[in-house]
Protein backbone atom coordinates (compact mmCIF):
# COMPACT_ATOMS: atom_id res chain seq x y z
CA UNK A 1 0.00 0.00 0.00
CA UNK A 2 2.85 2.38 0.78
CA UNK A 3 4.34 1.61 -2.63
CA UNK A 4 1.05 2.52 -4.33
CA UNK A 5 0.86 5.75 -2.34
CA UNK A 6 4.37 6.66 -3.51
CA UNK A 7 3.38 5.93 -7.09
CA UNK A 8 0.36 8.19 -6.68
CA UNK A 9 2.55 10.95 -5.25
CA UNK A 10 4.88 10.71 -8.26
CA UNK A 11 1.92 10.89 -10.65
CA UNK A 12 0.54 13.95 -8.85
CA UNK A 13 3.98 15.59 -8.97
CA UNK A 14 4.28 14.97 -12.70
CA UNK A 15 0.81 16.37 -13.28
CA UNK A 16 1.62 19.51 -11.31
CA UNK A 17 4.86 19.96 -13.25
CA UNK A 18 2.95 19.45 -16.49
CA UNK A 19 0.28 22.00 -15.68
CA UNK A 20 2.84 24.62 -14.59
CA UNK A 21 4.65 24.09 -17.87
CA UNK A 22 1.37 24.45 -19.68
CA UNK A 23 0.68 27.80 -17.98
CA UNK A 24 4.02 29.15 -19.18
CA UNK A 25 3.44 27.99 -22.76
CA UNK A 26 -0.19 29.16 -22.72
CA UNK A 27 0.88 32.57 -21.48
CA UNK A 28 3.37 32.95 -24.32
CA UNK A 29 0.75 31.81 -26.85
CA UNK A 30 -1.89 34.18 -25.41
CA UNK A 31 0.47 37.14 -25.51
CA UNK A 32 1.50 36.34 -29.08
CA UNK A 33 -2.13 35.92 -30.17
CA UNK A 34 -3.10 39.19 -28.53
CA UNK A 35 -0.58 41.09 -30.60
CA UNK A 36 -1.88 39.85 -33.96
CA UNK A 37 -4.79 41.64 -35.63
CA UNK A 38 -7.50 39.44 -37.10
CA UNK A 39 -9.38 40.43 -40.25
CA UNK A 40 -11.90 38.53 -42.34
CA UNK A 41 -10.89 37.47 -45.82
CA UNK A 42 -12.90 38.30 -48.92
CA UNK A 43 -15.23 35.57 -50.21
CA UNK A 44 -14.95 33.34 -47.13
CA UNK A 45 -17.26 31.33 -44.86
CA UNK A 46 -17.77 31.14 -41.12
CA UNK A 47 -17.01 27.54 -40.12
CA UNK A 48 -18.97 26.51 -37.04
CA UNK A 49 -17.74 23.09 -35.94
CA UNK A 50 -19.89 22.27 -32.92
CA UNK A 51 -19.57 18.49 -33.13
CA UNK A 52 -19.56 16.89 -29.65
CA UNK A 53 -19.38 20.33 -28.05
CA UNK A 54 -21.15 21.34 -24.85
CA UNK A 55 -23.20 24.47 -25.37
CA UNK A 56 -23.41 26.60 -22.22
CA UNK A 57 -24.86 29.99 -21.33
CA UNK A 58 -21.61 31.90 -21.26
CA UNK A 59 -17.98 31.10 -21.98
CA UNK A 60 -14.95 33.13 -21.02
CA UNK A 61 -14.27 36.28 -22.96
CA UNK A 62 -10.63 35.26 -23.28
CA UNK A 63 -11.65 33.13 -26.25
CA UNK A 64 -9.06 30.46 -25.48
CA UNK A 65 -9.75 26.93 -26.73
CA UNK A 66 -8.80 24.31 -24.12
CA UNK A 67 -9.97 21.29 -26.08
CA UNK A 68 -6.47 20.35 -27.18
CA UNK A 69 -5.09 20.06 -23.65
CA UNK A 70 -6.09 16.66 -22.35
CA UNK A 71 -8.27 16.44 -19.28
CA UNK A 72 -8.69 20.22 -19.15
CA UNK A 73 -10.80 20.11 -22.29
CA UNK A 74 -11.84 16.60 -23.27
CA UNK A 75 -15.11 18.04 -24.53
CA UNK A 76 -15.05 21.55 -26.00
CA UNK A 77 -17.32 24.02 -24.22
CA UNK A 78 -18.79 26.85 -26.28
CA UNK A 79 -20.79 29.76 -24.93
CA UNK A 80 -24.12 30.75 -26.44
CA UNK A 81 -22.88 34.32 -26.12
CA UNK A 82 -19.83 33.52 -28.28
CA UNK A 83 -21.89 31.81 -30.96
CA UNK A 84 -24.52 34.53 -31.22
CA UNK A 85 -21.83 37.17 -31.43
CA UNK A 86 -20.04 35.24 -34.19
CA UNK A 87 -23.22 34.76 -36.24
CA UNK A 88 -24.16 38.45 -35.89
CA UNK A 89 -20.65 39.43 -37.02
CA UNK A 90 -20.87 37.10 -40.03
CA UNK A 91 -24.27 38.51 -40.97
CA UNK A 92 -22.96 42.09 -41.17
CA UNK A 93 -19.54 41.30 -42.68
CA UNK A 94 -19.58 41.59 -46.47
CA UNK A 95 -16.54 39.31 -46.72
CA UNK A 96 -18.49 36.40 -45.20
CA UNK A 97 -20.74 34.76 -47.79
CA UNK A 98 -22.25 32.00 -45.67
CA UNK A 99 -21.91 29.52 -42.82
CA UNK A 100 -20.65 25.95 -42.93
CA UNK A 101 -22.33 24.28 -39.95
CA UNK A 102 -21.27 20.98 -38.38
CA UNK A 103 -23.50 20.35 -35.38
CA UNK A 104 -24.95 16.87 -35.78
CA UNK A 105 -24.06 15.85 -32.25
CA UNK A 106 -24.26 18.74 -29.83
CA UNK A 107 -24.75 18.61 -26.05
CA UNK A 108 -27.22 21.23 -24.91
CA UNK A 109 -30.62 21.94 -23.46
CA UNK A 110 -33.54 22.54 -25.78
CA UNK A 111 -34.07 26.22 -24.98
CA UNK A 112 -30.46 27.22 -25.64
CA UNK A 113 -30.62 25.37 -28.97
CA UNK A 114 -33.83 27.19 -29.79
CA UNK A 115 -32.19 30.54 -29.09
CA UNK A 116 -29.22 29.63 -31.28
CA UNK A 117 -31.54 28.45 -34.01
CA UNK A 118 -33.31 31.81 -33.91
CA UNK A 119 -29.95 33.50 -34.46
CA UNK A 120 -29.41 31.37 -37.58
CA UNK A 121 -32.89 32.35 -38.75
CA UNK A 122 -31.95 36.00 -38.40
CA UNK A 123 -28.70 35.36 -40.29
CA UNK A 124 -30.63 33.94 -43.25
CA UNK A 125 -32.47 37.24 -43.72
CA UNK A 126 -29.18 38.61 -45.05
CA UNK A 127 -29.52 36.36 -48.10
CA UNK A 128 -26.38 34.43 -47.17
CA UNK A 129 -26.36 30.63 -47.17
CA UNK A 130 -26.06 28.00 -44.43
CA UNK A 131 -24.85 24.54 -45.39
CA UNK A 132 -24.99 21.76 -42.78
CA UNK A 133 -23.13 18.44 -42.83
CA UNK A 134 -22.58 15.69 -40.31
CA UNK A 135 -21.82 12.00 -40.08
CA UNK A 136 -24.30 11.60 -37.21
CA UNK A 137 -27.38 13.66 -36.39
CA UNK A 138 -28.85 13.29 -32.91
CA UNK A 139 -32.36 14.56 -32.17
CA UNK A 140 -31.00 17.86 -30.83
CA UNK A 141 -28.34 18.14 -33.52
CA UNK A 142 -30.89 17.70 -36.29
CA UNK A 143 -33.28 20.23 -34.71
CA UNK A 144 -30.52 22.84 -34.83
CA UNK A 145 -29.12 21.83 -38.23
CA UNK A 146 -32.51 21.71 -39.97
CA UNK A 147 -32.47 25.50 -40.14
CA UNK A 148 -29.78 25.28 -42.83
CA UNK A 149 -30.60 25.83 -46.51
CA UNK A 150 -29.17 22.39 -47.26
CA UNK A 151 -28.57 19.47 -44.91
CA UNK A 152 -26.26 16.61 -45.87
CA UNK A 153 -25.63 13.29 -44.14
CA UNK A 154 -22.68 10.97 -44.69
CA UNK A 155 -23.68 7.93 -46.86
CA UNK A 156 -22.86 5.65 -43.94
CA UNK A 157 -24.14 8.09 -41.35
CA UNK A 158 -26.95 7.89 -38.82
CA UNK A 159 -29.85 10.20 -37.99
CA UNK A 160 -31.92 9.95 -34.82
CA UNK A 161 -35.50 11.08 -35.30
CA UNK A 162 -37.87 9.24 -33.02
CA UNK A 163 -39.15 11.71 -30.43
CA UNK A 164 -38.07 12.53 -26.90
CA UNK A 165 -37.76 10.44 -23.76
CA UNK A 166 -36.71 11.08 -20.19
CA UNK A 167 -35.54 8.18 -18.03
CA UNK A 168 -35.49 8.33 -14.23
CA UNK A 169 -33.20 6.28 -11.99
CA UNK A 170 -34.83 4.87 -8.84
CA UNK A 171 -32.79 4.11 -5.72
CA UNK A 172 -35.41 2.44 -3.53
CA UNK A 173 -33.89 -1.03 -3.96
CA UNK A 174 -30.39 0.27 -3.33
CA UNK A 175 -31.36 1.85 -0.02
CA UNK A 176 -33.21 -1.31 0.98
CA UNK A 177 -30.10 -3.38 0.34
CA UNK A 178 -27.88 -1.14 2.49
CA UNK A 179 -30.70 -0.78 5.05
CA UNK A 180 -30.97 3.00 4.92
CA UNK A 181 -34.45 4.49 5.25
CA UNK A 182 -35.13 7.73 3.34
CA UNK A 183 -37.50 9.95 5.31
CA UNK A 184 -39.50 12.35 3.19
CA UNK A 185 -41.40 15.55 3.93
CA UNK A 186 -43.20 17.23 1.06
CA UNK A 187 -46.06 19.45 -0.05
CA UNK A 188 -47.69 19.12 -3.47
CA UNK A 189 -48.88 16.02 -5.27
CA UNK A 190 -46.53 16.63 -8.19
CA UNK A 191 -43.41 17.19 -6.04
CA UNK A 192 -41.77 13.98 -7.19
CA UNK A 193 -38.17 14.94 -6.48
CA UNK A 194 -38.20 12.38 -3.70
CA UNK A 195 -39.74 9.56 -5.76
CA UNK A 196 -36.40 8.01 -6.75
CA UNK A 197 -35.82 7.31 -3.05
CA UNK A 198 -39.26 5.83 -2.37
CA UNK A 199 -40.52 4.11 -5.51
CA UNK A 200 -39.37 1.66 -8.16
CA UNK A 201 -41.11 3.48 -11.04
CA UNK A 202 -42.80 6.79 -11.81
CA UNK A 203 -45.98 7.73 -9.99
CA UNK A 204 -48.97 8.52 -12.17
CA UNK A 205 -48.61 12.23 -11.32
CA UNK A 206 -44.94 12.22 -12.31
CA UNK A 207 -45.64 10.38 -15.55
CA UNK A 208 -48.46 12.80 -16.38
CA UNK A 209 -46.35 15.93 -16.03
CA UNK A 210 -43.31 14.39 -17.73
CA UNK A 211 -45.23 13.21 -20.79
CA UNK A 212 -47.04 16.55 -20.93
CA UNK A 213 -43.96 18.74 -21.18
CA UNK A 214 -42.10 16.22 -23.35
CA UNK A 215 -44.95 16.37 -25.86
CA UNK A 216 -44.83 20.16 -25.82
CA UNK A 217 -41.06 20.21 -26.40
CA UNK A 218 -41.30 17.61 -29.16
CA UNK A 219 -44.23 19.29 -30.91
CA UNK A 220 -42.39 22.62 -30.88
CA UNK A 221 -39.32 21.00 -32.45
CA UNK A 222 -41.42 19.24 -35.10
CA UNK A 223 -43.19 22.47 -36.05
CA UNK A 224 -39.87 24.25 -36.50
CA UNK A 225 -38.42 21.37 -38.54
CA UNK A 226 -41.55 21.05 -40.68
CA UNK A 227 -41.39 24.73 -41.60
CA UNK A 228 -37.66 24.62 -42.35
CA UNK A 229 -37.94 21.47 -44.49
CA UNK A 230 -41.20 22.50 -46.23
CA UNK A 231 -43.05 19.46 -44.89
CA UNK A 232 -46.52 19.31 -43.39
CA UNK A 233 -46.71 19.02 -39.62
CA UNK A 234 -48.86 15.90 -40.05
CA UNK A 235 -46.22 14.19 -42.17
CA UNK A 236 -43.26 15.12 -39.98
CA UNK A 237 -45.19 13.97 -36.89
CA UNK A 238 -45.93 10.61 -38.51
CA UNK A 239 -42.27 10.14 -39.43
CA UNK A 240 -41.23 11.01 -35.90
CA UNK A 241 -43.86 9.03 -34.00
CA UNK A 242 -43.28 5.81 -35.93
CA UNK A 243 -39.51 6.25 -36.30
CA UNK A 244 -39.83 5.79 -40.04
CA UNK A 245 -36.24 6.96 -40.53
CA UNK A 246 -34.41 3.73 -39.75
CA UNK A 247 -31.45 4.12 -42.08
CA UNK A 248 -29.74 6.90 -43.99
CA UNK A 249 -31.68 6.26 -47.20
CA UNK A 250 -34.92 6.76 -45.28
CA UNK A 251 -33.66 10.18 -44.21
CA UNK A 252 -33.23 11.12 -47.87
CA UNK A 253 -36.51 9.56 -49.00
CA UNK A 254 -38.48 11.40 -46.31
CA UNK A 255 -36.75 14.70 -47.19
CA UNK A 256 -35.05 15.20 -43.84
CA UNK A 257 -31.74 15.62 -45.68
CA UNK A 258 -30.87 16.88 -49.14
CA UNK A 259 -28.26 14.30 -49.96
CA UNK A 260 -26.09 11.45 -48.73
CA UNK A 261 -22.74 13.07 -49.35
CA UNK A 262 -19.17 12.77 -48.23
CA UNK A 263 -17.22 15.67 -46.77
CA UNK A 264 -15.41 16.41 -50.03
CA UNK A 265 -18.71 16.64 -51.92
CA UNK A 266 -20.00 19.20 -49.43
CA UNK A 267 -16.76 21.15 -49.85
CA UNK A 268 -17.33 21.13 -53.63
CA UNK A 269 -20.77 22.65 -53.02
CA UNK A 270 -19.20 25.36 -50.87
CA UNK A 271 -16.73 26.13 -53.69
CA UNK A 272 -19.66 26.41 -56.08
CA UNK A 273 -21.46 28.80 -53.72
CA UNK A 274 -18.29 30.90 -53.44
CA UNK A 275 -17.61 30.84 -57.18
CA UNK A 276 -14.33 28.94 -56.75
CA UNK A 277 -12.64 26.41 -58.98
CA UNK A 278 -12.19 22.76 -57.99
CA UNK A 279 -8.55 23.23 -56.97
CA UNK A 280 -9.14 26.44 -55.00
CA UNK A 281 -8.92 26.44 -51.22
CA UNK A 282 -11.98 27.45 -49.24
CA UNK A 283 -11.22 30.45 -47.06
CA UNK A 284 -12.86 30.17 -43.66
CA UNK A 285 -12.82 31.75 -40.23
CA UNK A 286 -13.74 30.21 -36.87
CA UNK A 287 -15.72 31.49 -33.87
CA UNK A 288 -12.72 32.79 -31.94
CA UNK A 289 -11.26 34.80 -34.80
CA UNK A 290 -14.47 36.32 -36.14
CA UNK A 291 -15.35 37.49 -32.63
CA UNK A 292 -12.04 39.34 -32.52
CA UNK A 293 -13.23 41.32 -35.53
CA UNK A 294 -16.66 42.10 -34.04
CA UNK A 295 -17.20 45.63 -32.84
CA UNK A 296 -18.78 46.37 -29.48
CA UNK A 297 -21.94 48.37 -30.02
CA UNK A 298 -22.50 51.62 -28.13
CA UNK A 299 -19.04 51.49 -26.59
CA UNK A 300 -19.31 55.13 -25.51
CA UNK A 301 -22.77 54.90 -23.93
CA UNK A 302 -22.88 55.57 -20.21
CA UNK A 303 -26.08 53.55 -19.85
CA UNK A 304 -25.75 49.93 -18.82
CA UNK A 305 -28.08 46.96 -18.76
CA UNK A 306 -26.82 44.36 -16.32
CA UNK A 307 -27.25 40.71 -17.30
CA UNK A 308 -26.90 38.56 -14.19
CA UNK A 309 -26.32 34.95 -15.23
CA UNK A 310 -27.74 32.52 -12.66
CA UNK A 311 -26.62 29.12 -13.91
CA UNK A 312 -26.61 25.96 -11.76
CA UNK A 313 -28.05 24.71 -8.48
CA UNK A 314 -29.02 27.23 -5.80
CA UNK A 315 -26.94 26.82 -2.64
CA UNK A 316 -25.96 28.84 0.42
CA UNK A 317 -22.48 30.34 0.75
CA UNK A 318 -19.93 31.52 -1.81
CA UNK A 319 -19.33 28.43 -3.96
CA UNK A 320 -18.34 28.82 -7.62
CA UNK A 321 -20.06 27.24 -10.63
CA UNK A 322 -23.43 27.30 -8.86
CA UNK A 323 -25.88 29.99 -7.77
CA UNK A 324 -24.52 30.66 -4.30
CA UNK A 325 -26.64 33.03 -2.24
CA UNK A 326 -23.86 35.08 -0.68
CA UNK A 327 -22.07 35.58 -3.97
CA UNK A 328 -25.20 36.43 -5.97
CA UNK A 329 -26.50 38.76 -3.28
CA UNK A 330 -23.36 40.85 -3.76
CA UNK A 331 -23.64 40.74 -7.57
CA UNK A 332 -27.28 41.87 -7.51
CA UNK A 333 -26.46 44.59 -5.01
CA UNK A 334 -23.62 45.90 -7.18
CA UNK A 335 -25.98 46.18 -10.15
CA UNK A 336 -28.67 47.80 -8.00
CA UNK A 337 -26.36 50.46 -6.56
CA UNK A 338 -24.57 51.21 -9.84
CA UNK A 339 -26.20 54.40 -11.16
CA UNK A 340 -25.07 53.60 -14.70
CA UNK A 341 -27.10 50.37 -14.63
CA UNK A 342 -30.55 51.34 -15.83
CA UNK A 343 -32.13 47.86 -15.84
CA UNK A 344 -31.35 44.31 -14.78
CA UNK A 345 -31.93 41.10 -16.75
CA UNK A 346 -31.77 37.92 -14.70
CA UNK A 347 -30.81 35.00 -16.94
CA UNK A 348 -31.91 31.83 -15.14
CA UNK A 349 -30.82 28.29 -15.93
CA UNK A 350 -31.45 26.39 -12.71
CA UNK A 351 -33.40 23.39 -11.35
CA UNK A 352 -33.51 25.08 -7.93
CA UNK A 353 -31.94 23.96 -4.68
CA UNK A 354 -31.90 25.34 -1.15
CA UNK A 355 -35.06 27.13 -0.05
CA UNK A 356 -33.05 29.37 2.28
CA UNK A 357 -30.62 30.40 -0.47
CA UNK A 358 -33.54 31.01 -2.84
CA UNK A 359 -35.17 33.30 -0.29
CA UNK A 360 -31.94 35.26 0.23
CA UNK A 361 -31.59 35.85 -3.52
CA UNK A 362 -35.32 36.62 -3.88
CA UNK A 363 -35.04 39.33 -1.23
CA UNK A 364 -32.17 41.11 -2.95
CA UNK A 365 -33.88 40.91 -6.34
CA UNK A 366 -37.07 42.32 -4.81
CA UNK A 367 -35.05 45.26 -3.50
CA UNK A 368 -33.53 45.79 -6.95
CA UNK A 369 -36.97 45.64 -8.61
CA UNK A 370 -38.08 48.57 -6.45
CA UNK A 371 -35.34 50.76 -7.95
CA UNK A 372 -35.03 49.73 -11.60
CA UNK A 373 -36.67 47.42 -14.18
CA UNK A 374 -36.03 43.72 -13.53
CA UNK A 375 -36.65 41.23 -16.35
CA UNK A 376 -36.25 37.46 -15.97
CA UNK A 377 -35.04 35.47 -18.98
CA UNK A 378 -35.52 31.71 -18.59
CA UNK A 379 -33.14 29.38 -20.39
CA UNK A 380 -33.33 25.56 -20.49
CA UNK A 381 -34.59 25.20 -16.92
CA UNK A 382 -36.01 27.71 -14.45
CA UNK A 383 -37.93 25.56 -12.02
CA UNK A 384 -38.54 25.35 -8.28
CA UNK A 385 -35.88 27.63 -6.78
CA UNK A 386 -35.18 28.82 -10.33
CA UNK A 387 -38.76 30.05 -10.52
CA UNK A 388 -38.63 31.34 -6.93
CA UNK A 389 -35.85 33.82 -7.78
CA UNK A 390 -37.59 34.81 -11.04
CA UNK A 391 -40.85 35.70 -9.29
CA UNK A 392 -39.98 39.37 -8.43
CA UNK A 393 -39.38 40.28 -12.09
CA UNK A 394 -41.56 42.87 -13.83
CA UNK A 395 -41.67 40.57 -16.85
CA UNK A 396 -40.77 36.89 -17.20
CA UNK A 397 -39.56 35.75 -20.63
CA UNK A 398 -39.22 32.03 -21.42
CA UNK A 399 -38.60 29.91 -24.48
CA UNK A 400 -41.48 27.71 -25.64
CA UNK A 401 -39.32 24.72 -24.70
CA UNK A 402 -38.11 26.02 -21.32
CA UNK A 403 -38.86 23.72 -18.38
CA UNK A 404 -40.28 25.78 -15.53
CA UNK A 405 -42.77 25.88 -12.66
CA UNK A 406 -42.32 23.07 -10.13
CA UNK A 407 -43.65 25.34 -7.40
CA UNK A 408 -43.35 22.97 -4.48
CA UNK A 409 -41.06 22.10 -1.61
CA UNK A 410 -39.68 18.97 0.03
CA UNK A 411 -37.39 17.77 2.78
CA UNK A 412 -35.31 14.60 2.85
CA UNK A 413 -33.48 12.83 5.63
CA UNK A 414 -31.86 9.40 6.01
CA UNK A 415 -32.19 6.96 8.88
CA UNK A 416 -28.94 4.95 8.82
CA UNK A 417 -29.54 3.01 12.04
CA UNK A 418 -29.90 -0.42 10.39
CA UNK A 419 -26.90 0.21 8.14
CA UNK A 420 -24.76 1.04 11.16
CA UNK A 421 -26.09 -1.72 13.41
CA UNK A 422 -26.71 -4.63 11.04
CA UNK A 423 -24.27 -4.07 8.18
CA UNK A 424 -21.34 -2.39 9.92
CA UNK A 425 -21.73 -3.54 13.51
CA UNK A 426 -21.65 0.04 14.78
CA UNK A 427 -23.81 1.19 17.67
CA UNK A 428 -24.21 4.67 19.09
CA UNK A 429 -25.26 6.18 22.39
CA UNK A 430 -25.90 9.79 23.32
CA UNK A 431 -25.95 12.03 26.38
CA UNK A 432 -28.03 15.19 26.05
CA UNK A 433 -29.36 18.13 28.03
CA UNK A 434 -32.72 18.43 26.34
CA UNK A 435 -35.33 16.18 24.79
CA UNK A 436 -34.38 17.25 21.26
CA UNK A 437 -30.67 17.98 21.71
CA UNK A 438 -29.84 15.23 19.18
CA UNK A 439 -32.51 16.50 16.78
CA UNK A 440 -32.73 14.48 13.54
CA UNK A 441 -29.89 12.11 14.38
CA UNK A 442 -29.33 9.72 11.42
CA UNK A 443 -28.33 6.96 13.85
CA UNK A 444 -31.89 6.31 15.05
CA UNK A 445 -35.53 6.49 14.07
CA UNK A 446 -37.17 9.92 14.18
CA UNK A 447 -39.70 10.71 16.87
CA UNK A 448 -43.21 11.93 16.11
CA UNK A 449 -42.20 15.34 17.48
CA UNK A 450 -39.25 15.60 15.07
CA UNK A 451 -41.39 14.55 12.13
CA UNK A 452 -44.03 17.12 13.06
CA UNK A 453 -41.45 19.92 13.37
CA UNK A 454 -39.89 19.30 9.97
CA UNK A 455 -43.24 18.78 8.22
CA UNK A 456 -44.40 22.12 9.61
CA UNK A 457 -41.20 23.76 8.33
CA UNK A 458 -41.84 22.32 4.88
CA UNK A 459 -45.45 23.54 4.89
CA UNK A 460 -44.36 27.00 6.07
CA UNK A 461 -41.79 27.09 3.29
CA UNK A 462 -44.42 26.13 0.72
CA UNK A 463 -46.73 28.85 2.04
CA UNK A 464 -43.92 31.40 1.64
CA UNK A 465 -43.14 30.16 -1.88
CA UNK A 466 -46.80 30.55 -2.89
CA UNK A 467 -46.88 34.06 -1.40
CA UNK A 468 -43.72 35.08 -3.28
CA UNK A 469 -45.19 33.93 -6.58
CA UNK A 470 -48.61 35.49 -5.91
CA UNK A 471 -47.01 38.83 -5.04
CA UNK A 472 -44.62 38.83 -7.98
CA UNK A 473 -47.15 37.69 -10.57
CA UNK A 474 -50.10 39.72 -9.27
CA UNK A 475 -52.09 36.51 -8.89
CA UNK A 476 -54.39 35.38 -6.12
CA UNK A 477 -53.18 32.67 -3.78
CA UNK A 478 -55.78 30.24 -5.15
CA UNK A 479 -54.67 30.96 -8.73
CA UNK A 480 -51.06 30.11 -7.83
CA UNK A 481 -52.11 26.96 -5.95
CA UNK A 482 -53.94 25.79 -9.07
CA UNK A 483 -50.67 25.70 -11.06
CA UNK A 484 -48.36 24.80 -8.17
CA UNK A 485 -48.18 21.50 -6.22
CA UNK A 486 -44.74 20.94 -7.72
CA UNK A 487 -46.11 20.59 -11.27
CA UNK A 488 -43.54 21.06 -14.04
CA UNK A 489 -44.57 23.02 -17.13
CA UNK A 490 -43.14 23.76 -20.55
CA UNK A 491 -42.65 27.42 -21.47
CA UNK A 492 -45.75 27.24 -23.68
CA UNK A 493 -47.86 25.86 -20.82
CA UNK A 494 -46.41 28.39 -18.37
CA UNK A 495 -47.41 31.23 -20.69
CA UNK A 496 -50.95 29.87 -20.86
CA UNK A 497 -51.33 29.54 -17.09
CA UNK A 498 -49.85 32.93 -16.20
CA UNK A 499 -46.45 31.92 -14.88
CA UNK A 500 -44.68 33.50 -17.89
CA UNK A 501 -45.42 36.76 -19.71
CA UNK A 502 -43.56 36.52 -23.02
CA UNK A 503 -42.20 33.67 -25.15
CA UNK A 504 -38.71 34.56 -26.36
CA UNK A 505 -35.01 34.54 -25.63
CA UNK A 506 -32.38 36.63 -23.90
CA UNK A 507 -32.35 39.26 -26.66
CA UNK A 508 -36.09 39.76 -26.20
CA UNK A 509 -35.62 40.18 -22.45
CA UNK A 510 -32.87 42.74 -23.02
CA UNK A 511 -35.07 44.71 -25.43
CA UNK A 512 -37.90 44.75 -22.90
CA UNK A 513 -35.49 45.92 -20.19
CA UNK A 514 -34.15 48.69 -22.44
CA UNK A 515 -37.69 49.85 -23.29
CA UNK A 516 -38.74 49.93 -19.64
CA UNK A 517 -35.59 51.86 -18.74
CA UNK A 518 -36.11 54.29 -21.64
CA UNK A 519 -32.66 53.64 -23.14
CA UNK A 520 -33.80 51.67 -26.24
CA UNK A 521 -30.76 52.05 -28.56
CA UNK A 522 -28.41 53.75 -26.15
CA UNK A 523 -26.94 51.17 -23.78
CA UNK A 524 -24.16 48.66 -23.27
CA UNK A 525 -24.46 45.21 -21.76
CA UNK A 526 -22.48 44.26 -18.67
CA UNK A 527 -22.46 40.70 -17.38
CA UNK A 528 -22.40 39.54 -13.77
CA UNK A 529 -20.73 37.72 -12.11
CA UNK A 530 -17.31 38.39 -13.56
CA UNK A 531 -15.88 35.24 -15.13
CA UNK A 532 -12.78 33.50 -13.90
CA UNK A 533 -9.54 33.98 -15.77
CA UNK A 534 -8.13 31.16 -17.84
CA UNK A 535 -5.53 30.43 -15.14
CA UNK A 536 -8.18 30.22 -12.41
CA UNK A 537 -10.31 27.88 -14.49
CA UNK A 538 -7.38 25.62 -15.25
CA UNK A 539 -6.40 25.41 -11.60
CA UNK A 540 -9.97 24.60 -10.66
CA UNK A 541 -10.23 21.87 -13.30
CA UNK A 542 -6.84 20.50 -12.28
CA UNK A 543 -7.92 20.32 -8.63
CA UNK A 544 -11.13 18.48 -9.55
CA UNK A 545 -9.24 15.97 -11.70
CA UNK A 546 -6.80 15.20 -8.89
CA UNK A 547 -9.56 14.83 -6.30
CA UNK A 548 -11.56 12.51 -8.57
CA UNK A 549 -8.48 10.43 -9.41
CA UNK A 550 -7.57 10.05 -5.74
CA UNK A 551 -11.10 9.04 -4.71
CA UNK A 552 -11.27 6.46 -7.49
CA UNK A 553 -7.85 5.15 -6.42
CA UNK A 554 -8.84 4.88 -2.75
CA UNK A 555 -12.36 3.50 -3.23
CA UNK A 556 -11.88 1.27 -6.25
CA UNK A 557 -15.10 -0.45 -7.28
CA UNK A 558 -16.94 1.32 -4.43
CA UNK A 559 -16.52 4.68 -6.15
CA UNK A 560 -19.87 4.43 -7.98
CA UNK A 561 -21.66 3.78 -4.68
CA UNK A 562 -19.85 6.77 -3.20
CA UNK A 563 -21.14 8.94 -6.05
CA UNK A 564 -24.71 7.82 -5.46
CA UNK A 565 -24.47 8.55 -1.72
CA UNK A 566 -22.92 11.96 -2.37
CA UNK A 567 -25.81 12.79 -4.69
CA UNK A 568 -28.33 11.68 -2.08
CA UNK A 569 -26.54 13.68 0.62
CA UNK A 570 -27.03 16.89 -1.37
CA UNK A 571 -30.79 16.53 -0.96
CA UNK A 572 -30.70 16.52 2.83
CA UNK A 573 -32.66 19.39 4.34
CA UNK A 574 -35.50 21.46 2.87
CA UNK A 575 -35.33 22.01 -0.88
CA UNK A 576 -37.11 23.82 -3.69
CA UNK A 577 -35.83 21.75 -6.56
CA UNK A 578 -36.97 20.09 -9.78
CA UNK A 579 -38.54 16.63 -9.53
CA UNK A 580 -35.27 15.05 -10.66
CA UNK A 581 -32.28 15.72 -12.89
CA UNK A 582 -34.03 15.91 -16.24
CA UNK A 583 -32.13 14.28 -19.09
CA UNK A 584 -34.11 14.38 -22.35
CA UNK A 585 -33.00 12.13 -25.19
Amino acid sequence: MRFLSNVLAVIVGLLIFGVISFFIIAGIVAISAGESKVETVENSVLHLNLENAILVERATEEEFDLSAFGSFGNVPTIGLNQLKRAIKAAKSDNNIKGIYLQAGNIISGHAILSELRDEFESFKTSGKFIISYSEIFTEKGYFLSSIADKVYLNPMGVIEFNGLSSEMVFLKGFFEKIEVEPIVFRVGEFKSAVEPFLLEKMSEESRLQTESYLNDLNNYSLQEIAEARSLSIERITEINDQMLVRNNQDALDFALVDGLWYDDQVKDLLREKLGLKEADDIKSINITNINKTAKTENRTSSNRIAVIVADGEIVSGKADEVISSEKFLQEIRKARKNEDVKAIVLRVNSPGGSVLASEVIWRELSEAQQEKPLIASMSDVAASGGYYISAPADTIVAHPNTITGSIGIFGLWFNAKDLLNNKLGITTDVAKTGELSDFMSPARELSEVEISIVQNQVEDGYDTFISRVAEGRGMSRDAVLAVASGRVWSGIQAKENGLVDVLGGLDDAIRIAADKAGVQDDYRLVYYPEQKSMLERLLSEFSKDIQTFYKQFKLGSSYLIYQQLEKARQYEGIMVRLPYDIVIQ
